[in-house]
């Protein structure tokens, strides 16, 4: 039922799934951008749901986890991550990949809402250290589109690594256009 009303959803609004996330591949960052909007999240969950890829988890901090509510963050499927522990973020997250046979987790390389300057690396030591695929999820608010890119490991050029990611995400315009990346782009996005 939830699908039907997610589809319909979709369908009124114009949005659309291009590409998609092979179900061979179980490992993998996933990539979201550019986040400029709450709706960002709202509009992820539906996609989520509607592509039944349920098992792509998010990050959060572990004080989400505690109390009365934890419950709706992990059953949304949150990932508790100990701010404050002796391992790091990155390392962390890491054992999580290598503790798990499948394991796929969605972030937004900007870590806000607000206008960066540059992408946080997080994500990127995270791939290389696990040895897991990237997934780029383009969140294009001006053709209504959740557009999947196909998976690319790291280099051992992470400048340009980096570069390629943003100028992949410059071509798109979120929710709110002037918050994006498309500043940080080495080319002009115009002409693409």
């Amino acid at each position: 039922m939830l699908h039907l009303i997610l589809k319909l959803y979709l369908k009124a609004t114009g949005w659309k799934a291009v590409n998609g996330i092979s179900p061979d591949l179980k490992k993998f960052i996933m990539l979201a951008a550019p986040h400029t909007s709450s709706w960002d999240v709202v509009m992820g969950f539906i996609f989520r749901s509607y592509l039944k890829i349920d098992y792509i988890k998010f990050i959060g901090k572990q004080e989400l986890f505690n109390g009365p509510f934890g419950f709706i963050f992990r059953k949304l499927g949150g990932v508790p991550v100990d701010r404050f522990s002796s391992n790091n973020f990155v390392d962390q997250i890491v054992q999580m990949f290598n503790k798990n046979e499948s394991f796929a987790i969605a972030i937004s390389p900007e870590g806000t809402r607000k206008r960066v300057d540059r992408l946080r690396t997080g994500f990127y030591h995270i791939a290389r250290q696990a040895n897991v695929p990237i997934v780029l999820l383009a969140l294009d608010f001006e053709n209504k589109e959740f557009r999947f890119e196909p998976p690319f490991y790291t280099t051992d050029n992470e400048a340009e690594d980096l570069q390629k990611i943003i100028d992949y995400f410059a071509r798109f315009k979120g929710k709110h256009p002037s918050l994006g990346l498309s500043h940080l782009s080495s080319r002009s996005t115009e002409n693409q």
